[in-house]
């Protein structure tokens, strides 16, 4: 199954449910210990944010929006998004809709996609942007040669968008996705469990799992390459650390290269509530690093299947649908 539903309650409740961003400065709260004697940070997670990524360029000098600017921008949310298409409406798309940036109006709605039905609730905050480092809430500026790279990839996939399976997304091909999963609204839910040794991370999306020994080992030799990296974790007072190398060169987390260092830092700021910082490491990709902070919510709800495999209808439809514009280009 490809996408996830949600019970009827849901579809009927509010369209964005207003989170102030003052009920998540809880740095006072201490999270409770499980049987080994480690903050207890198992249970089932949600990511479900409509904050942007990044920041929108008209809200370049503001980190967050005041209580009326919140209640303003969630208004104007509801009077549009259930006309909308899910596919529309998924990461940042949704916010930069609602501000009028008409970059932003370009979905491909003919060729269809789920409505926004069967999107979850989401839910916004006074902050602008996920991004908390740098500044401004932006990804920094590529190096040089990833600009290289990336306009030689945007060239060659003009060129050739689908002359063959392996020139489709690794999301396409229901190859991988990407761990840790950043993007909220769509399959955006995981299970933390642990042990005492490790701490198993089960992602929804690609129905994904990372075990993540936490026993000082070191990572594996560099010449093995992963989609996902090889993780270690270790505890700093009430938080989990967790860093990630070792990628594979198409994993591509991010845009990054196999050169990427990611540390993860998850700890629990309320009874239901999980802060979550990943920090982006990668000089043969960007000019600095760069820190995401996510807060997930706890739920009840359970972590769906997510049945994707290559052989899935959509592959060969893209493709043939590819063959069928060549026949017709060429007046076949």
């Amino acid at each position: 199954m490809r996408g996830r539903g949600f019970t009827a309650w849901a579809a009927m409740a509010a369209v964005i449910a207003v989170a102030p961003v003052a009920a998540f400065a809880q740095d006072e709260y201490t999270a409770p210990r499980n049987a080994f004697g480690q903050p207890d940070l198992s249970g089932i997670w949600t990511n479900n944010s409509a904050t942007p990524l990044q920041r929108p360029e008209q809200l370049a000098d503001r980190a967050t929006l005041t209580d009326e600017e919140l209640a303003e921008l969630t208004q104007t949310i509801a009077e549009f998004r259930d006309a909308e298409q899910a596919g529309d409406l998924l990461g940042d798309r949704l916010i930069q809709q609602a501000l009028g940036n008409a970059e932003f109006q370009d979905f491909d709605v003919i060729t269809g996609n789920y409505n926004a039905f069967w999107l979850v609730e989401r839910h916004l905050d006074n902050r602008t942007s996920l991004i908390v480092d740098p500044p401004d809430g932006r990804i920094p500026a590529l190096t040089e040669a990833a600009a290289a790279r990336a306009a030689e990839r945007r060239a060659y996939a003009a060129e050739h968008p689908s002359d063959g399976p392996e020139d489709r997304t690794l999301g396409d091909r229901c190859l991988h996705f990407e761990a840790p999963r950043m993007g909220a609204g769509y399959n955006s839910y995981f299970q933390l469990l642990q042990t005492p040794t490790h701490v198993a991370i089960f992602q929804e999306m690609g129905h994904f799992s990372r075990v993540i020994p936490l026993d000082d080992r070191p990572h594996v030799d560099d010449g093995i390459r992963q989609w996902a990296g090889d993780s270690r974790g270790r505890w700093e007072g009430d938080t989990l650390v967790v860093e990630t190398t070792n990628y594979s060169p198409q994993a591509r987390f991010s845009g990054a290269t196999e050169n990427l260092h990611l540390v993860e830092r998850y700890t629990r700021i309320a009874p239901d509530m999980l802060r979550h910082e990943i920090t982006l490491n990668d000089a043969d990709t960007w000019t600095r690093p760069w820190t995401v902070e996510l807060l997930h919510e706890s739920t009840v709800d359970p972590i769906f299947e997510y049945a994707c495999h290559e052989g899935n209808y959509s592959m060969p439809g893209i493709l043939g649908g590819a063959r069928l514009e060549e026949r017709e280009a060429g007046g076949q």
